[in-house]
């Protein structure tokens, strides 16, 4: 039979173990869907970064009184020089080439800006590296486990 700290630890360790598998899956999948929804105060200013392959469809709603926009995409897609808009603005676009878009927002009304995002990204490579480590502190975590079952070290 083995010890209740044996047990405690492979239980804990196989469910670390299985929660790194399965974000590790769901890294590896092509493209990211992301909604997102982000307030604005008046006068500030954000930008994102939304990294894509090659045909990811982006889709941004922008409501407020009046915001400043630009927007640059790779390759030949959607490029919006510094423009002033008012009340609101559906961006609907796909990326022609793998790469990022960056878009920068300057909140110039006396309201917040609402701003909702549907974009479809590539997944961040350190995701991987984050998902590998959490399974290997599992197998670690069953290791140091298992070996309470051979022996019983001093002071435990």
């Amino acid at each position: 039979m083995l010890a209740t700290r044996t047990l405690i630890g492979i239980v804990v360790g196989s469910l670390i173990i299985g929660l790194g598998g399965f974000s590790l899956v769901n890294t590896l999948a092509p493209t990211i869907s992301m909604n997102e929804n982000f307030v604005i105060g008046s006068g500030d200013s954000a930008s994102f970064s939304i990294p894509a392959p090659k045909d990811a469809p982006q889709y941004m709603l922008i409501i407020g009184d009046a915001f400043d926009l630009k927007l640059a995409s790779p390759g030949d897609g959607l490029n919006i020089s510094n423009t002033s808009y008012k009340k609101e603005l559906i961006l609907d676009w796909a990326h022609t080439e793998d790469g990022q878009t960056i878009i920068l927002i300057q909140n110039t009304g006396g309201s917040d800006l609402e701003v909702t995002a549907n974009t479809n990204q590539t997944p961040d490579p350190f995701g991987i590296t984050f998902d590998l480590m959490v399974m290997t502190s599992g197998v670690v975590i069953l290791g140091f486990s298992l070996g309470f079952t051979l022996r019983k070290p001093k002071g435990f």
